[in-house]
C-alpha cells in the first residue's frame, strides 16, 4: 500500500491543515475523558499527525502497512527531535508490546479496509490494546462522498514538478471506489511516470456500529468533519469517538 505514492503523498496532501486537525482531535479527547499519555496513531502514514501529537507532549506509537511511508515518518521525527516508535504492520494484524490509553486513525485510513471482516478485526485489535475507558477517535469518508464526489470522476493535481492524474471507478453495490493514480515527475528535461492503485470502501452507520460493538467499543459521539455538531446529509467526512468498555 502506498509504495510509489509514499514519495508524493505529502505534496498531494499539502492542503490538509494538520495542526487544526490535531487540535480538533485533542479537543475531543479533552471533551470525552482527557488526553492520552501514550497514543496509538494507526495507519500513521508519513507521520504528520504522529509528530504533531508528540510535539504536544504525548508519547506516540505509529503503525502503518507501508515501510516506505514509515521511512519518511522516521526522517521527520529525527529532524524534529521526536522519539516515536514506528511499527510496520497491517492494521488488522496489530500487535503492540503493551497497552495504550488512547488511539486515533486519521484521514479516512479505515476506508482502505475494503473487506468487512478485516474492517471489524481492526476494531477488535485496537480494543485489545486499549486500556479500559480509553478513547479511539477516527474519521471516515462517507457514502455520500463516494457516491457524489469520488464516483467515476477524474482529478488532475499539479504541484511544482509533479503532476498527478487521478481516476476513480465506483461500485454502487458495496460503496467501493477503485482509485488509479499516475504520477509524472519532471527530472531534467523529461517526465518520469509511476503508478499506484488502491481501493476505498464507505461503510454505513449500521456497519460501523456493529464493528464497534463486536470489539467492545462503545460509540460515544459522531460529528461532522471538524465539527461539534451531528453530520449533515451531504457530509463528506465524519469523526467517531468510541470508548473501550
Amino acid at each position: 500500500m502506498y509504495n510509489n505514492f509514499a514519495k508524493y503523498y505529502d505534496i498531494l496532501m499539502s492542503d490538509v491543515d494538520y495542526d487544526a486537525r490535531t487540535d480538533y482531535v485533542l479537543s475531543l479527547f479533552d471533551k470525552f475523558g482527557g488526553r492520552p499519555t501514550l497514543l496509538l496513531d494507526l495507519a500513521c502514514g508519513s507521520g504528520e499527525f504522529s509528530n504533531r501529537f508528540a510535539s504536544r507532549g504525548i508519547s506516540v506509537i505509529g503503525v502503518d502497512i507501508s515501510e516506505e511511508m514509515l521511512c519518511i515518518a522516521r526522517e521527520k521525527s529525527e529532524k524534529q527531535g521526536n522519539d516515536i516508535l514506528y511499527i510496520c504492520q497491517p492494521a488488522q494484524n496489530l500487535e503492540l508490546y503493551g497497552t495504550v490509553n488512547g488511539a486515533v486513525c486519521m484521514l479516512d485510513s479505515l476506508n482502505h479496509i475494503t473487506n468487512y471482516d478485516e474492517f471489524c478485526e481492526v476494531f477488535i485489535k485496537v480494543s485489545a490494546f486499549l486500556e479500559k475507558n480509553s478513547l479511539f477517535i477516527f474519521d471516515m469518508n462517507t457514502v455520500y462522498k463516494h457516491e457524489k464526489i469520488l464516483s467515476d470522476n477524474a482529478f488532475l493535481i499539479e504541484d511544482n514538478d509533479v503532476f498527478c492524474a487521478w481516476q476513480n471507478f465506483y461500485n454502487e453495490s458495496d460503496h467501493t471506489t477503485d482509485i488509479f493514480l499516475d504520477f509524472f515527475e519532471k527530472l531534467g528535461e523529461k517526465y518520469v511516470r509511476s503508478s499506484e492503485s488502491f481501493s476505498e470502501r464507505a461503510y454505513n452507520a449500521d456497519e460501523i456500529s456493529a464493528a464497534l460493538n463486536r470489539a467492545g467499543l462503545k460509540l460515544e459521539a459522531v460529528f461532522g468533519d471538524m465539527s461539534n455538531k451531528m453530520p449533515k446529509a451531504d457530509e463528506e467526512r465524519m469523526f467517531f469517538v468510541a470508548r473501550k468498555v
